[in-house]
């Protein structure tokens, strides 16, 4: 073999040679990193002694030798992410030999089990082959008792979710295993024993441990898996159960018994597992070691060592580090032998030689076994009363991390350390060291299975002594914890002192003995090298390979061996062995001369040997040479005595052959003629039986035939008759079915007509009937009507409102008769359904019954004729005939029954398929519901981590900005005193004046010099950097401010001109919508007229037959009816646009008037809290009212800011000694101003609400709207209850007298000029007109008095689009975005204005296919909306304008984007507005994002104005007075969070809830989103007030529960009035109406606790007995809830998987959407209203 490729018996042999050659004990080393071949190597290596040197003794020594390989592999075996056979103990397995070198034996010592897998398995691995095997023959019948069942049932075999290994049958693995303890000695019993003790610790770990509260835990009683851990391991169930839930603590005087938490309890359990598990490992080694034992005494041994490779994963603790330090004692050991050792014996016999350096891992070992290195750090840490996994790292950082090179710190972790080893740098978590390295169990535990009767545990538990922590002390954590134990006064044994040790000092002291053993023998070294790291078959990694091979020191290995002499001999063993190739002559007195000369003859190359002091040195392969010499030479002696034996016994061997060749030939020619004879005579014999054979079988045939032919005919012709009279029977049936179907055509051909003139009746009816009612419209418009109609109006209503609730009363009832009518009605219908076709099929199963008995009758009275034919024809075969009749009798019975058999199958398979049909309908139906489920809760989930990640990025964001804007302001040091700002800030930034400015830098001035002391210690070129950096900065903002003013002189001049521009345009456009309005009127009632003949026509042919359904006279009319309809509702859309925009004028016009009003301010005024800021507010809004300015819409437009704050400016000095007078007046009359303030916002909000709603309606349905709300606005103010504060309702009597009287005076004035102007108009058209109205006929006059068609009418030809200049996009982006006024456009302009030009726009891009200009403008936007959020994200009005404008927008982008799915919904004129040239999928996503951060932001600016309302409108304020009573006692006086005068209150809630409703209607927000928003808002307050019920003891009694419940009906009672009931909101409230059903229900007797526990399903256990613990009676009647209803609560509610955490979480939010919601509005109608500034835009 040593010409061979290396190989495994290559090793061994020469092991083997070298044992019997040199007479020393030899050792194979077979190492590398974990899956390389290592257990493979070592079991081939056993294998080649065991069949080389068999035993002596017919005992198989060799047998029990490799039969110990399965039993270790299946217990110490296992399956990692690296090896499916991966070995997790180190064995060193000594094979002794005898003085013939046959194995008389073998002993094994084995290291560091791997416990930890027992209970724990990471993905992809398994636990230790021996379960698997377990599990896998459970059904064999001898292992039933044990219980188990698949691995996938227990918790210690599944959690690595892949129990199986491909190519492995566990089940033929255990059968081997079996075998192999048979062979070992280990009788059946015992082994059952070994696998019942297997089976228990399976059953162990299913065990599940119970919460009873937060210190303490519980097994429920009957427990299964307890029951049979316990039964299988012969213990009592309550003392195991106690102790796996309590532990015992020592003290010097008693002993406590102390319940653990179930954390604790389950490390427990884990704990006594791998316990288990260890001492049955260790007892089957002492066992297998026994049945190796030899009694002859040991001559040698070869050692072979098979232990852990070295190993490196995602997570590394104590097992890797453990193994590591193994393999790098034997890199040590490797490299002593092969460098060190090697060369200094070269030194020592003085052969000149060339040192050759190598990779020395001895620092690596100092590191880990040295004095305070990791091992000795780890036992001094493990002695520590309060030592911990944190704290030993951090003496490991302080002790190596400057000091040594090879210990490293992890970056991102405090809890792990870095070690260089030989081969690869490994990362190990310190969590779990100290309590791996203590190896404790509970005490108690070991007792209570030491007093098992189960004699294979006890025998385990034999020499078990109290296992304490090394120290004695109780470790940091986990659940085998136990105190000090109190030593006895005595000298403590040597057992107990060995039995404190750590595993750490334990390892190292047994690795320790390893390497004494292995320097004491002859190592022999196997390196695996694994081909790739991913167990691929034929896979070869070459940089992986030489890795390791450079790692291992095998490169230098190759080097000193090609270079070195790795075969030695002394003189006397080289004389002595070689001595057969010396001649006599050659044999000289001194040996070491005799040597020389031989050497010198038989190899003639003198560099391959060298001769040193003691001993012969050979280079490679001439020891080889020499020993086959001498083998030539033996084998020559060999040959000569071979040939003289082999001719002696060949001779012998031939003269036995031919005395045996003669006898046998004589034997068999004797049988052979026996043969022939018997052959002849059996020939002669089958020749007779073939001839009668045959002619019984052709006479067979002959009859069966016959009979056949008959049977054939009979049924032939019976098939032939039933086939005629079935084609009669389908003819008659196919005549009734003609009948009937003719019938029913004509039903339905009248029905149809007759709805078709039922239908023009209706038609003609409601023509008639609107044109009454246009007639009483008009008629209602009059004053006089107006007055006439209020006159009583009142009582009116109210009658009006009883009647109509009596109605809606019977209407209820007549519904619900009616739907329980139809219920019983459809029920009956299906009753008499399924009867008449169950009776349908009787009547087809008799029919067939009856066709069959026909048929039996004719063939039995067929046989019958046969019968008397037969019996006539021939009486020799009467008896034969009689015994056909009753042969065919019985096959017609047989038939009959079988038939029967048949039918009945059929029926049942029939019912079978219908039920299992059903079944699986059922499982179909809910398997798809909870996939929906599913799916939508993972679509609701990844929707919310999105949304997380869209609001931390818009939070980085922010933070970004931040910084950079820190450094900006660190850069640029203001000066003291006046700083301008731009005219386009906001109120709020201009609202700071030159006092306040001065002095935040008179006080910012002894920061900014701490910081520049700071900045000197910095460096000196940083420092110019920024120095420079400074100047230029400076010197830009001398630019901008000297551009600033000149801008500003330019915008006051420029002014000024665009004032009368603007008065001269308006005015234009006014009278052109005039004239257009006037022209669209003339043109609906011309197609009114038009509509009216038709319509008039088509009822005067109604009885001519021409005109029925489907002829072509009908199909016209009703083409030209379509059409007419289509053009009117056209035109009701022009003329709805130019009335709302004539509707907004006058709003405006209206808001010019108002503007000098200071309600607008006094919110303002609130929101500013110092005085100083009040002052300044104040006295500079008197300013600005009284001074005289020329257009006040522009103030309000563009120099609104700057006008606010040049007043504020000049003001502040002089006024702030005057409201310092004045403000001690006022703080009476603030509360009465603010009720008011928050009345006229309502007013405002209702009014905005409603004039937006009939913006919407039809022209004919407003009026009536109007008039409505005018009626339930006056009911309202009349049924105020006067008695409730007398003085505050004349107050606002008389306020709201004075407010009408002025709106009356306003209203007045606007419709006498409206009036003027009409006038004005109409003079116009009459005068354009006086032309052409002699051509017009009489009729044609009184139909249409104004039709002015001179005027063109160019908006047909709009497309939709408006076209703008690159220079002029950021123009457009100010006026529309940043400088835009939500409340204007709100209330004046269509909703979602700024979206629909903003899309006009892009869409006139998209047409010129100029991406660039798309590009630039959507970025452009999404930009300036987030600026504008930033600048103003607290203010909801605006944040909920550009959420509503960013949805139309991204809705916009869909509804035109050309996709099936949108296009669906639009217009055909819409479909021509598709975008054509590029497709915005990727923006309609940004827009979306965009469209989220603006949602959230709106939640947080809800939440802010919410938050502090909540507390004290939910729970302090009493909206039921009188109910709380007194407060409890024993309570300290809480001090509300708000002052008396601004208390909050459930009004004040539901007022904030009805001004965000109101806002987002009036800004056009989508309704789903509005709901999202009120289930987000109602979320909040459910969230908040239950947190503070849970928080404060005086809030928890009855009175306050009752108290609850009324606010919450209060704010359902909201969402029923929204419409919102739907949205989800109501369910976000439940845990606080259960928390208040809660109060108020009974808390004494075990019903109770039953009812609780299924009324509470959404309150947590946590929070339901927080609210029992705080309940706290207030009156005589109440009592506290008692300790044991709490703890039945709890009992019952134990079961419950929930979370622990007691509060809400109120800052989550909830994924929003938005769905699609297409507007019907055409683009091509849009006007641009000229407040905007937008003139630069053209429509196109």
């Amino acid at each position: 073999m040593g010409d061979m490729d290396p190989h495994i018996f290559a090793v061994a042999e020469e092991a083997y040679k070298q044992m019997a050659r040199d007479e020393r004990n030899q050792s194979i080393i077979v190492s590398g990193e974990s899956g390389a071949g290592k257990t493979v190597s070592a079991k081939y290596a056993m294998r080649y002694f065991a069949t080389v040197s068999g035993s002596a003794s017919e005992a198989n020594v060799e047998e029990k030798v490799l039969a110990s390989n399965p039993i270790m592999e299946a217990i110490g075996n296992a399956k990692t992410t690296r090896n499916d056979n991966s070995s997790r103990f180190g064995k060193y397995i000594e094979i002794g030999f005898d003085k013939k070198y046959h194995i008389i034996g073998a002993n094994m010592r084995t290291y560091l089990l791997e416990k930890s897998r027992v209970v724990f398995q990471a993905d992809e691995e398994r636990n230790y082959h021996v379960f698997y095997q377990l599990c896998a023959s459970s059904h064999v019948p001898e292992f039933k008792a044990l219980k188990l069942g698949s691995a996938d049932v227990f918790h210690y075999t599944k959690q690595g979710r892949n129990p199986v290994i491909d190519g492995v049958d566990d089940a033929k693995e255990m059968s081997t295993t079996r075998n192999a303890f048979t062979l070992l000695g280990i009788n059946e019993s015992y082994q059952m024993g070994l696998f019942q003790v297997l089976a228990a610790i399976l059953h162990l770990g299913n065990v599940d441990v119970k919460d009873r509260d937060a210190d303490s835990s519980i097994i429920p009683p009957n427990n299964s898996h307890l029951m049979v851990f316990c039964e299988l391991m012969g213990v009592a169930y309550q003392d195991m159960s106690h102790w796996l839930c309590h532990k015992k603590l020592k003290t010097a005087a008693e002993t406590y018994i102390k319940p653990i938490p179930k954390l604790q309890a389950i490390n427990a359990r884990d704990a006594l597992a791998k316990h288990i598990y260890a001492k049955l490992f260790n007892w089957i080694v002492d066992h297998v070691n026994k049945a190796l034992h030899s009694t002859v005494k040991q001559h040698s041994f070869i050692g072979v060592l098979d232990i852990y490779g070295f190993e490196t994963f995602e997570i590394n603790s104590f097992e890797q580090f453990c193994i590591n330090y193994a393999n790098e004692k034997l890199q040590q050991q490797f490299n002593m032998h092969v460098f060190k050792l090697e060369q200094e014996e070269y030194m020592k016999e003085q052969i000149p030689w060339t040192l050759i350096d190598f990779y020395d891992n001895q620092p690596c070992i100092n590191l880990i076994e040295a004095k305070m290195g990791v091992l000795d750090l780890l036992d001094e840490e493990c002695k520590m009363p309060k030592g911990s996994d944190d704290s030993w790292a951090q003496k490991l950082y302080n002790t190596h991390l400057k000091t040594c090179s090879l210990f490293e710190k992890p970056r991102m972790s405090n809890k792990a350390f870095i070690i260089q080893h030989f081969a690869d740098k490994v990362e190990y978590q310190c969590e779990g060291f100290l309590e791996k390295n203590k190896d404790t169990v509970n005490e108690e535990q070991i007792h209570v299975l030491k007093a098992s009767k189960f004699d294979l545990l006890v025998e385990l538990f034999r020499d078990e002594e109290k296992a304490t922590s090394p120290t004695g002390v109780a470790p940091a954590t986990g659940g085998r914890t136990r105190l000090s134990v109190k030593p006895d006064k005595g000298k403590p044994d040597k057992s107990s002192k060995e039995h404190k040790k750590t595993v750490g000092l334990q390892f190292r002291n047994s690795l320790q003995l390893l390497m004494e053993t292995l320097n004491a023998t002859t190592p022999h070294y196997v390196r695996c090298i694994k081909p790739n790291d991913y167990k691929y078959a034929f896979t070869f990694d070459p940089k992986r390979a030489v890795q390791q091979l450079r790692a291992c020191g095998v490169l230098e290995t190759i080097r000193i061996s090609a270079a070195g002499f790795p075969s030695r001999w002394t003189y006397q063993e080289f004389f002595s062995r070689y001595r057969v190739l010396m001649k006599q002559k050659d044999v000289l007195p001194d040996k070491k001369m005799t040597c020389k000369n031989v050497l010198e003859k038989l190899v003639q190359d003198p560099d391959k040997y060298q001769f040193g002091k003691t001993k012969i040195f050979f280079r490679a392969g001439q020891v080889a040479y020499l020993e086959k010499l001498r083998a030539d030479k033996l084998r020559a002696a060999c040959i000569r005595i071979q040939k003289t034996i082999r001719c002696w016994l060949a001779r012998k061997k031939y003269l036995r052959m031919k005395h045996a060749a003669i006898t046998i030939q004589r034997y068999v020619r004797g049988y052979q003629a026996r043969c022939l004879a018997t052959f002849l005579r059996r020939t002669r014999a089958a020749t007779i039986i073939q001839k009668y054979q045959r002619m019984y079988v052709a006479r067979s045939s002959y009859r069966r035939k016959q009979a056949a032919a008959l049977a054939m005919q009979c049924i032939l012709r019976a098939f032939m008759a039933r086939q005629l009279y079935r084609a009669l029977l389908r003819e008659h049936k196919a005549i009734i079915i003609q009948k009937m179907v003719r019938g029913w055509l004509a039903r339905q051909w009248y029905k149809r007509s007759l709805a078709a003139v039922v239908y023009l009746q209706c038609c003609m009816r409601r023509m008639r009937a609107k044109r009454e009612l246009k007639k009483l419209k008009i008629e209602a418009r009059s004053v006089e009507h107006y007055k006439k109609l209020n006159i009583g109006m009142e009582n009116k209503i109210m009658q009006l409102q009883r009647k109509i609730d009596d109605q809606n009363k019977d209407n209820r009832s007549l519904t619900e008769r009616l739907s329980g009518l139809e219920v019983t009605h459809a029920a009956e219908s299906e009753r008499l359904r399924r009867e008449l076709s169950r009776l349908r099929c009787a009547e087809e199963d008799a029919k067939n019954s009856n066709n069959r008995v026909i048929t039996l009758q004719e063939e039995l009275e067929r046989l019958r004729a046969e019968l008397q034919n037969t019996q006539k024809e021939k009486k020799a075969i009467e008896e034969w005939a009689q015994k056909y009749q009753d042969e065919m009798e019985q096959m017609i019975s047989e038939l009959k029954d079988q038939n029967n058999l048949l039918k009945n199958e059929k029926n049942d398979l029939n019912r079978l398929i219908q039920e299992q049909g059903q079944q699986w309908t059922e499982k179909m139906q809910r398997a798809l519901k909870e996939e929906t489920a599913q799916l939508e809760t993972d679509l609701n989930e990844e929707r919310s981590r999105y949304q997380n990640l869209l609001s931390e990025h818009l939070r980085l964001e922010e933070k970004y900005d931040d910084l950079k804007e820190e450094i900006s302001l660190t850069v640029n040091v203001p000066k003291p005193g006046h700083r301008r700002t731009d005219s386009t800030h906001s109120s709020n930034e201009s609202e700071y004046t030159y006092n306040s400015e001065f002095a935040e830098s008179e006080e910012g001035r002894p920061v900014r010099r701490e910081k520049e002391k700071e900045k000197a210690s910095l460096d000196m070129a940083l420092f110019l950097k920024l120095q420079k950096r400074v100047t230029e900065l400076e010197q830009e903002k001398q630019g901008l401010q000297n551009e600033l003013d000149r801008r500003e002189e330019q915008f006051q001049r420029a002014r000024a001109r665009d004032d009368e521009e603007h008065k001269k345009a308006r005015s234009a456009e006014l009278e052109y919508e005039s004239l257009k309005r006037q022209e669209l009127e003339s043109e609906n009632k011309k197609l009114k007229h038009n509509l009216n003949e038709m319509r008039q026509s088509l009822m005067s042919n109604a009885g001519a037959v021409s005109a029925a359904p489907g002829s072509p006279a009908y199909k016209v009319l009703l083409d030209q009816l379509n059409s007419s309809n289509e053009e009117l509702e056209v035109r009701k859309e022009e003329v709805l646009i130019l009335r709302s925009q004539l509707v907004s004028q006058k709003e405006a016009m209206q808001h010019k008037e108002t503007m000098t009003e200071p309600l607008h301010y006094v919110e303002d005024v609130q929101k500013l809290g110092d005085a100083k800021e009040i002052s300044q507010a104040y006295m500079g809004l008197k300013d600005t009212n009284r001074s005289p300015l020329p257009d006040m819409r522009k103030m309000n437009e563009d120099g609104e800011l700057w006008l606010v704050y040049e007043g504020l400016k000049e003001t502040n000095r002089l006024l702030e000694s005057q409201l310092q007078a004045q403000r001690r007046s006022h703080e009476s009359e603030l509360e009465a101003l603010r009720g008011e303030l928050q009345s006229v916002k309502e007013e405002n909000n209702r009014q905005q609400q409603l004039l937006a709603q009939n913006l919407q309606l039809p022209p004919e349905a407003r009026i009536e709207a109007s008039l409505q709300h005018e009626i339930t606005r006056l009911t309202n103010e009349n049924l105020v209850n006067p008695t409730e504060d007398p003085k505050a309702y004349r107050i606002s009597v008389l306020r709201r007298m004075i407010d009408l009287m002025e709106q009356l005076e306003k209203q007045d004035k606007t419709v006498r000029k409206l009036k003027k102007q009409l006038k004005v108009f109409a003079k116009k058209i009459n005068d354009l007109e006086g032309g052409q109205i002699e051509n017009v006929s009489p009729g044609q006059m009184a139909d249409e008095p104004i039709r002015p068609v001179s005027i063109p009418r160019r908006e047909k030809d709009f497309q939709g689009m408006l076209e703008y200049k690159k220079e002029d996009e950021l123009k457009l982006v100010k006026n529309l975005i940043l400088e835009l006024k939500p409340r204007g456009v709100a209330v004046n302009l269509i909703p979602g204005l700024p979206a629909y030009i903003l899309f006009m726009c892009l869409r006139h891009a998209d047409y010129i296919n100029d991406d660039q200009k798309v590009r630039s403008l959507l970025t452009s936007t999404i930009n300036s909306i987030k600026k504008i959020l930033k600048k103003r994200g607290d203010d909801f009005e605006t944040v909920s304008f550009w959420l509503a404008n960013t949805c139309r927008f991204l809705h916009c982008l869909k509804q035109y984007s050309g996709d099936e799915q949108f296009m669906k919904y639009n217009s055909p004129k819409q479909n021509e507005h598709c975008l054509s040239n590029f497709d915005l999928a990727e923006y309609r996503q940004v827009l979306s994002d965009l469209a989220i951060q603006i949602y959230q932001q709106l939640i947080k600016c809800m939440e802010n104005i919410l938050q502090p309302m909540i507390v004290s409108g939910m729970l302090e304020h009493e909206t039921i007075q009188g109910v709380s009573g007194v407060k409890p006692t024993g309570l300290r006086k809480r001090t509300s969070s708000i002052a008396d005068e601004g208390t909050y209150t459930l009004d004040s809630i539901i007022r904030q809830l009805n001004s965000f409703h109101s806002i987002m209607c009036q800004h056009g927000t989508d309704p789903e989103l509005i709901k999202q928003v009120v289930k987000q808002q109602f979320y909040i307050v459910g969230a908040v007030t239950l947190n503070n019920l849970l928080l404060r003891k005086d809030m928890c009694s009855w009175s306050k529960g009752m108290q609850i419940r009324y606010n919450v009906s209060q704010l359902e009672e909201w969402l029923r009035d929204k419409n919102l009931m739907v949205c989800g909101a109501k369910e976000t409230l439940e845990p606080l109406i259960q928390a208040a059903q809660l109060l108020q229900v009974k808390k004494k007797t075990d019903e109770d606790a039953e009812a609780i526990c299924s009324m509470c399903n959404a309150l947590t256990t946590a929070q339901i007995v927080k609210v029992l613990n705080l309940y706290t009676p207030v009156n005589a009647f109440e009592e506290r809830v008692s300790v044991t209803f709490i703890r039945t609560i709890q009992n019952r509610l134990r079961d419950r998987k929930e979370s622990p955490q007691l509060l809400l979480d109120t800052k989550i939010i909830y994924p929003v959407t938005f769905p699609f919601n297409p507007s019907s509005l055409a683009l091509e109608t849009i006007q641009i209203p000229g407040s905007l500034n937008l003139a630069f835009l053209t429509r196109v």
